[in-house]
């Protein structure tokens, strides 16, 4: 019998994926099988991410504007194509998270993290994370990522390594400017509050913002209409 038009689609794509997994043994040595990150902290969840934002991770740190020896030297000789093959394969893998551990802050600290996650400060013109990595914060397809289910030690040190110009993204590098406003007092408050969250929706990043971005991204690509008269 004929196999049906769903599963002949169906095929490549699952041959695709089981011939990217030898591949990427190298990759999940430290992000943890298939890339669910593991107990340690501080290698990241990549499992799910969009794949916009995994590849221009990949890109960051093959031409230095991430500072970690280890990736830069797994990737410096990779071409554009396959880091896009390797961060669709992560980007299509669909697995649940784990429940978030206990809060590891204070009660006010946690209340000072979720109204600068939820709020932002106008007054400062800091906007709200929500505002860019989406509502739910599971991030925007097709670059921005998600802050749930990360370790609190990995959020720490991301934004401090943005504050001390440790790591870059393509400008103009809005998590920069963002996380050179806060405190550090503010970044502990955001990083427990984060990580204390459980994980809805399995994770999947939103199709769209409800607005335009508060910033530009270099790492973005806004549509048009959105991006008339921004500066």
């Amino acid at each position: 019998m004929a196999p049906s038009a769903a599963a002949a689609a169906e095929a490549p794509a699952a041959l695709a994926a089981a011939d990217m997994a030898p591949r990427v043994r190298a990759c999940t040595l430290c992000h943890g099988k298939e890339g669910r990150a593991t107990p340690e902290g501080y290698f990241p969840r990549i499992a799910g991410k969009p794949a916009g934002y995994l590849a221009n991770q990949l890109f960051n740190f093959r031409d230095g504007r991430r500072n970690y020896a280890p990736m830069s030297h797994l990737l410096e000789t990779l071409n554009d194509a396959y880091l896009h093959e390797i961060a669709a394969y992560f980007a299509a893998l669909e697995l649940p998270y784990p429940p978030p551990p206990a809060p590891q802050a204070a009660p006010a600290q946690l209340a000072q993290g979720q109204r600068l996650v939820q709020q932002g400060d106008a007054a400062r013109r800091l906007p709200a994370c929500v505002q860019c990595h989406g509502s739910a914060m599971t991030g925007v397809a097709p670059a921005i990522p998600g802050l749930l289910g990360l370790p609190r030690d990995y959020l720490n040190s991301q934004l401090g390594a943005w504050q001390t110009g440790q790591r870059h993204a393509q400008a103009p590098d809005c998590m920069a400017e963002v996380a050179r406003k806060l405190s550090p007092d503010e970044v502990s408050a955001i990083s427990a509050w984060l990580a204390a969250q459980p994980v809805p929706a399995g994770g999947k990043p939103a199709a769209q913002l409800p607005a335009p971005l508060p910033l530009r991204c270099g790492g973005v690509a806004l549509p048009a209409a959105d991006a008339k008269g921004r500066t």
